[in-house]
Parts: C-alpha cells; structure tokens; sequence
C-alpha cells in the first residue's frame, strides 16, 4: 500500500460527500438504473434510459481527454484482461438482474427506502471482500493471470507497455486519437438523437436527456475531483469505494495490505484509521437520493417478499465477484473507464450488457412464452 497521508482537510471531506449527494438527488430525480436500461432495449425494446447512458458516456469521453490533454488530470486507462473482463462482466451483468439493479442502483434506492436494496449493498462488499482478500482470490488471479498490453518505445528509446486503447489500435498520436474520438462520439450522437431528446415527455422528476447530461458533468467533475483530494483520477466509481467503506468500517482499513489494489489508490490516516476520499463519496449517494426522494414523497420503506430476498442475495455476491473480477461495475467500467476508450472497458460493458440481456431472457421473457 502507498504510504498513508494524514492531515485530510475539511474540503477532502465536503468535496467527496458533496459529489455523492449530487449524483445520489440525479439518479433518483431520474429514476436512472442502467440495469434498467440494459433490461429494457431487450425485454420492452424501449431505449430511453439507454439513451441516456449514451449521453453521459458522450460526454465523459469528451470532457475527460479534454482535461488530460489539458495536463489537469492524467487518465489511466485500465489494461485488457481478456479473460477477466469478459467473465467478470458477464457474471455482473447476470447478478444486477438478480438483484433488480446496478452497482450505482443498489446505492441509490438506499435512499428511497428499499431494504433489498440495503441487503444488495452488504452482499456487494462481500462479494468483492471474498474475492479481493477471501476464498475467491485463487479465481481472481486465475482469470486476471492473462493480460494484453501495447509494447511501445518513448522518445529516449526506454521500452515499455501501455494498456490498449480504441485508437491506438490504429497508430499513435494526438490526431489519431481525436479522429477516433470523433468518430465515437459522432456516431453516439446520431443514435442518441433518434430518440429524440429535446422533445422529450416531461414526467415528475428528471427526463433522461437531462439526467444523462447531468451524470456526464458530474462523471467529468469525479475526475478532477479526485485528482485534487485523492491524488489519483479514479473518477466515478462503485466497486472499490463500496469495498474501501465497508472494510474502514469492519477493519479500520480502508484496504487491507493483501488486497490486489493496495498499491493502487492512496491510503489517508485519520487517527489510528485509513479512510479514501471514494469513501466519502460513496456515503453521499443514499444521502442524496433520500433528499430526492422525500422532495418527491417517494420515500418509503419497502420490504421485499422472501424468494426476492433469495434472488438479491445470490445476485449481489455475484455482483461483487463480477465487479472485482472485471475491474469495475456498470460506472466503474461502463462510464469511468470507457471514457478512457480502454479495450478492457469496453469488453467489459459490452459482456455486462450480454450477461444483462441474458438473464432477462430466462427471468422475464423465457417464462412469458412459456
């Protein structure tokens, strides 16, 4: 682990919980779960939400390689492991079925009062602590044993390996990159405008093209955010901060020594404790819903029947194998690191769509033919 920083100030703090509470009040205004959105281009063939998930990739592609280049933050695309990508974001996609929502999902009906929502968190940090430091870890490093890097050579002839990008596929350079950056976001644009958002229907709350320009925004603040709080551009993310609050928590560590990341993001001393600035952030979430909810009056505790309770505890350790597995959630990977372009990223998303889509099918649609 990197060596623990004390002295965390009160905007360390404020920064994080502030961050939390904004996209917490956004996805419950929006009623935006990407669980949702994934579920429904396959089982009602409706692509609002969708729609709006392709709005905040948008902008987050542009926004965040516009602050790297920029020099403001330094964006660390995530490495391609083939195997682990595919089958942690497979995994995770079939498990938020289970769970009946996302990493970032989970959190925010939190706040509206739903305690299967509440035993879908717990069962995410133990999914992830059993395979970051657990019985799992063996499967972990099994399926991220295999990894694909780009070899190149830097100007003073050193050469080194960097994770594999969409357009350094095609050479590399900055015009490459914008060209290919360009073309992503073009071609979302057009999709994103078939469904067109500046006539959409207004209902209580946020309509998707809003919620998703709004996610985008604060997708790019996360960035440099964490840069100035935490040192390190993680950016919006679910799956570590959940493990990182839970284990400050539970061990008083926000990382143990033997977990796989310890090296990664830094450690902060307050007192005989290490929190990280994501921990913060990740309590705002439910905060943020909470306040949502209730200015909608939409808060309301809700118990689930048993075999639901089942389903959300099976799909939940799922959740957070996958997640730990695949290098991050539906956010994590779907939004954060896709932005970067990583190969890995994509891969992921697309599989946690594929396992999305075929959970659904054997859940809801399978059972309706029949």
């Amino acid at each position: 682990m990197e060596e623990s920083l004390s002295g965390i100030t009160f905007g360390f703090v404020l920064s994080g919980l502030l961050l939390g509470l904004a996209i917490g009040f956004v996805l419950q205004r929006g009623r935006f779960c990407m669980n949702t959105a994934f579920r429904d281009t396959i089982f009602i063939q409706d692509f609002t939400l969708f729609r709006g998930y392709l709005i905040a990739l948008a902008i987050m592609i542009l926004g965040s390689n516009i602050l790297n280049d920029m020099e403001i933050v330094s964006l660390k695309a995530q490495p391609f492991w083939p195997l682990a990508n595919i089958i942690g974001g497979y995994v995770f996609g079939l498990g938020i079925v289970m769970v009946g929502g996302c990493g970032s999902g989970v959190w925010y009906k939190i706040g509206e009062g739903q305690f299967n929502a509440i035993i879908a968190v717990l069962g995410f940090f133990l999914g992830i602590h059993m395979t970051a430091t657990g019985i799992l870890r063996p499967a972990y490093n099994l399926l991220r044993s295999y990894k694909i890097m780009k070899p190149v050579t830097l100007p003073d002839g050193e050469e080194t390996n960097v994770s594999y990008t969409l357009w350094n596929i095609f050479g590399d350079g900055m015009n490459i990159k914008w060209i290919v950056i360009a073309a992503v976001v073009i071609a979302l644009l057009v999709y994103i405008l078939k469904g067109k958002p500046f006539s959409a229907p207004k209902q209580k709350g946020l309509e998707w093209p809003k919620v998703g320009v709004l996610l985008g925004l604060l997708g790019v603040a996360s960035f440099w955010l964490a840069t100035v709080f935490e040192g390190f551009p993680r950016g919006l993310s679910f799956t570590t901060p959940t493990g990182e609050f839970f284990s400050t928590l539970l061990t008083g560590n926000a990382m143990l020594p033997s977990h796989p990341l310890a090296r990664v993001f830094p450690m902060y001393q307050v007192g005989p404790f290490t929190v990280t600035w994501a921990s913060f952030f990740i309590i705002g979430i439910p905060l943020g819903a909470f306040i949502s909810a209730k200015i909608l009056n939409e808060f309301k505790w809700k118990i689930p029947p048993v075999d639901e309770m089942l389903s959300v505890c099976v799909g939940s350790l799922m959740m957070g194998f996958g997640a730990m597995v695949a290098g991050g959630c539906n956010i994590g990977q779907g939004l954060t690191g896709a932005s970067t372009l990583s190969i890995g990223s994509l891969v992921a998303i697309i599989f946690i769509i594929l396992g999305n889509w075929t959970m659904v099918y054997f859940k809801f649609i399978k059972p309706m033919q029949d």
